[in-house]
């Protein structure tokens, strides 16, 4: 693993509702004062803002056109540079982006977490550390309807819809090929928590 002039970037991946923003919550948690940062790039999808909003609703947010990789990319090469990024606010309820963007500042470690992150070759080349969350389909499901309903407005139809027309079909396409090139997998159960410390344990070493 190259590192990255002074920055070291992790990447975090699995399939939807995997418990990735789940195991970055607990990493987070455990450097409240210290200089650790997480990008996610649910925050880079594309700006769909030409669409109408029921054009919006058929656009196919698991595959990794759905990403605005450019964007993204550029932002990275930003913190190598030392300079803060203003990382897009996207509003899932709509699928656009807002007006609104949260300023990220350059760090020793950055966290980069999403379904798809591991798909771009040029995004791979800046990771330090591969990490995936592999979670069993069921579990990744009901986790999803739970999510949706609750936090994105969505319906059960809705959500059942989506999930056997694209994004189970796009987990096996372009997510799940992609635990391979993984330099760690851990479960994305409760049960993780040795897998965490570990992570945890590489990360204080760096910070040290």
């Amino acid at each position: 693993m190259d590192t990255n002039g002074d920055i070291f970037f992790i990447g975090i991946a699995g399939g939807s509702a995997s418990g990735k923003t789940t195991v970055v919550k607990k990493i987070m948690k455990r450097f409240k004062h210290r200089k650790l940062r997480m990008i996610d790039t649910d925050s880079y999808y594309q700006d769909f803002s030409n669409l109408s909003p029921e054009d919006r609703n058929k656009v196919n947010f698991d595959h990794p056109k759905s990403i605005d990789f450019e964007l993204l990319i550029e932002h990275i090469r930003q913190l190598k540079q030392g300079k803060s990024i203003e990382k897009p606010v996207y509003d899932f309820k709509t699928h656009l982006r807002t007006t609104k963007t949260t300023t990220i500042e350059p760090t020793k470690i950055i966290l980069l977490e999403g379904i798809l992150i591991f798909t771009n070759p040029e995004l791979m080349k800046i990771m330090d550390m591969k990490i995936f969350v592999d979670t069993a389909s069921d579990i990744r499901l009901m986790r999803r309807i739970e999510r949706d309903m609750k936090d994105r407005g969505r319906s059960l139809d809705s959500v059942k819809k989506q999930y056997f027309e694209t994004v189970r079909p796009m987990h096996i396409e372009f997510i799940q090929p992609t635990k391979t090139d993984a330099d760690i997998i851990i479960p994305g159960s409760r049960n993780n928590t040795v897998s965490i410390n570990m992570i945890i344990s590489g990360i204080n070493d760096l910070m040290s």
